[in-house]
């Protein structure tokens, strides 16, 4: 994107102090966010938040010291948006994993100041002749990102066409944790879950979550709040989301992360995903004008 497109876009969406846009050595345009609240970036391709910082705070989100910046590349870590589907396409094994609206370019629609002191970003996915070969559905989807005390994202998926769809999507968050082997993630006591690093395998946990090996679940029914306990950081991350029945927390642990050319060595200790999905049987199915929203806030509490 051109140095003009820049500067068209801090014209039309920027707000003294507050939201600025710039380009990044990879050529990737980041939206700027910062106010009293906190700082954040977002990077148009893909609508991915890169980072949330609370006033006064340590960061909250992840992201790879190794992350390359580039177009057609979804950034390791931030919060990249998994859609129309979750993981591997269905029937499609040459289709690309997460779907495509990780790494299509999105469009600004809109940037605000409330009166909270927040501010909001508001993108549309930008569809194309590519687009419409993986996924032949008339659709809008819209990213709604709240930038405060809180950081607020919502994913809304509308049908404008004249027949029904099904969608599994995840915002697929990445924490930034003291050590994943010291954290535990509390709120899915109970549940049932599917462990793909077991070939699928279906379990219940028992007690809160805890790290040891390489971790890749779907938990499901669970549509409240979970909580990452970090003891190292002195701190809880307050995950709540709605629009969700299903959980993905995942790390991929010392061998496969060495295997990744964006994670860096040792660096998977510092994250740990906890993803807001609609994923196996919590598929969603969107009728001709409707609209299905899938939202998700995180917010910091002392220990």
């Amino acid at each position: 994107m051109s140095t003009e497109a820049v500067a068209e876009l801090n014209a039309c969406f920027g707000i003294r102090e507050r939201v600025t846009f710039k380009q990044t050595e990879g050529g990737l345009i980041v939206a700027e966010v910062g106010n009293a609240q906190a700082t954040a970036r977002i990077a148009l391709q893909g609508a991915q938040v890169l980072d949330w910082t609370p006033a006064g705070g340590q960061p909250v989100i992840w992201v790879s010291p190794g992350a390359i910046y580039t177009a057609g590349k979804s950034v390791r870590g931030g919060v990249p948006v998994c859609w129309p589907w979750f993981g591997p396409h269905a029937t499609e094994a040459e289709s690309p994993a997460h779907g495509f609206a990780r790494t299509q370019c999105w469009e600004m629609v809109q940037a605000q100041q409330l009166s909270d002191g927040s501010t909001t970003l508001s993108l549309r996915l930008l569809q194309d002749a590519n687009t419409r070969l993986l996924w032949p559905h008339d659709a809008e989807l819209l990213l709604l990102v709240n930038v405060g005390r809180r950081l607020q994202i919502d994913l809304l998926t509308r049908n404008t066409g004249d027949e029904a769809f099904t969608v599994t999507q995840a915002l697929h968050t990445y924490f930034a944790v003291s050590d994943v082997r010291e954290v535990s993630v509390q709120g899915l006591e109970d549940l049932p879950y599917i462990d793909k690093v077991d070939d699928g395998a279906r379990r219940v946990q028992s007690g809160p979550v805890t790290f040891s090996a390489e971790t890749d679940r779907i938990y499901l029914d669970q549509g409240g709040e979970c909580v990452i306990h970090d003891p190292g950081l002195q701190r809880r991350i307050v995950i709540r989301r709605e629009g969700s029945r299903s959980t993905v927390v995942w790390n991929p642990w010392m061998e496969k992360s060495v295997a990744m050319a964006d994670m860096g060595e040792g660096a998977y200790r510092g994250m740990l995903c906890v993803e807001a999905t609609n994923a196996a049987e919590d598929a969603v199915v969107v009728e001709p004008g409707g609209e299905h929203r899938l939202q998700v806030s995180y917010r910091l509490a002392s220990l």
